[in-house]
């Protein structure tokens, strides 16, 4: 079992937070621990989702996969106590965002698409912050200034 942590970094304007939402599909690259094959398809994990870790009494994970070249069974699982973080580090430092267990596979990259959500300057929301293409811009009314997402990047750690 191997604990990975996910951090990111982006240059945030006019934004004090960045984060997805609750009910978020995380988008991965995986690799299987035993034969190092990587999976020829990202993967989605999603912390509402739970599946049946075969051969266990009861236990459950969030992705549960059998590698196409060796046939094990592996699972990951996000760690409820850590949470999903929000990105509030300094522009240009990576802050984490969760942390996973995984048991015979490893994560190798992370795909930001889906809808995030963030916050100004002035406390207003931005709900509809859509990540696919590395960046976002928006306009704050409130503060009238412009606000965006750019030069999105993530790595994976061990924890």
């Amino acid at each position: 079992m191997v604990r990975l942590l996910l951090s990111i970094k982006a240059e945030l304007e006019n934004v004090t937070s960045l984060e997805p939402p609750s009910d978020f599909d995380f988008f991965f690259k995986v690799t299987c621990n035993s034969c190092h094959e990587p999976h020829p398809k990202i993967v989605s994990l999603n912390r509402q989702e739970k599946f049946d870790v075969s051969g266990s009494k009861g236990a459950t994970a969030n992705f549960v996969w059998r590698c196409g070249y060796c046939k094990r069974e592996s699972s990951a699982k996000f760690e409820d106590a850590y949470g999903v973080k929000p990105y509030v580090a300094e522009n240009g430092q990576f802050g984490p965002l969760l942390q996973i267990e995984c048991r015979g596979l490893e994560f190798t990259g992370f795909d930001p698409r889906g809808i995030w959500k963030c916050e100004g300057m002035t406390g207003a929301v931005f709900p509809e912050v859509n990540l696919e293409d590395g960046e976002w811009t928006d306009y704050d009314e409130k503060a009238a200034l412009p606000v965006g997402v750019s030069s999105f990047e993530s790595r994976w750690s061990r924890a």
